[in-house]
């Protein structure tokens, strides 16, 4: 399976199967957060969606973001990398209850032909009890993908059993302010935690 991964450059995030991240950097009340450059929201990352939750029920990104969240695009049947991502991701959220924040993660699905609401809601329950798996029709999830530029192709096959290349960042994404931050696989969990936290506290 071919895994999306960003390069870094001053002005781009991330430049793969022809997807742009536009960057600002400096001068915003994060700067000290970030090592990336595109703190504050500044970038055109981000903005609403209408999924499917694990109980059939529709919702809005204003319904999920009610506090910091992070959110993760992937897919259940994933043999290593999303498993392994997203259990990265909960436990930086257990780092941070840890330290009495309270951080929402946050799995959207980019293969709704097989994750059904109630497949992907039991994945994100098995991951961490506080995570919100969605998924939705292929329109929805096109433009939920779309809104924070992640690229996502499955590949053909003749049985279920197909492979979905995907980008792999983590998003951190604050009410009112939109998204903010990203992590690249290689971050650990106690990374991810300590940056979380620097924001929280500077929000």
């Amino acid at each position: 399976m071919r895994y999306i991964v960003p390069t870094a450059a001053a002005t781009v995030l991330g430049l793969t199967g022809g997807i742009w991240f536009a960057l600002h950097g400096g001068g915003d009340e994060f700067a000290q957060c970030s090592g990336s450059q595109v703190a504050g929201g500044e970038a055109t990352i981000g903005g609403p969606f209408e999924l499917v939750n694990g109980d059939g029920v529709t919702v809005t990104d204003q319904d999920v973001i009610t506090e910091p969240t992070l959110i993760y695009f992937g897919y259940t049947f994933c043999p290593d990398v999303c498993p392994i991502d997203t259990a990265r991701n909960a436990e930086a959220i257990d780092i941070l209850a840890d330290q009495n924040m309270s951080v929402t993660p946050v799995f959207i699905s980019i293969d709704p032909q097989r994750d059904t609401p109630e497949v992907v809601g039991d994945f994100a329950e098995n991951l961490h009890e506080r995570m919100i798996g969605l998924t939705g029709s292929p329109e929805q999830v096109k433009a939920a993908s779309a809104a924070y530029r992640t690229f996502y192709k499955a590949h053909e096959a003749e049985d279920e059993y197909y492979l979905v290349d995907h980008s792999t960042f983590s998003y951190l994404v604050l009410p009112e302010k939109g998204f903010v931050e990203f992590f690249r696989r290689e971050a650990t969990a106690q990374d991810v935690a300590d940056t979380v936290a620097c924001f929280v506290e500077n929000t």
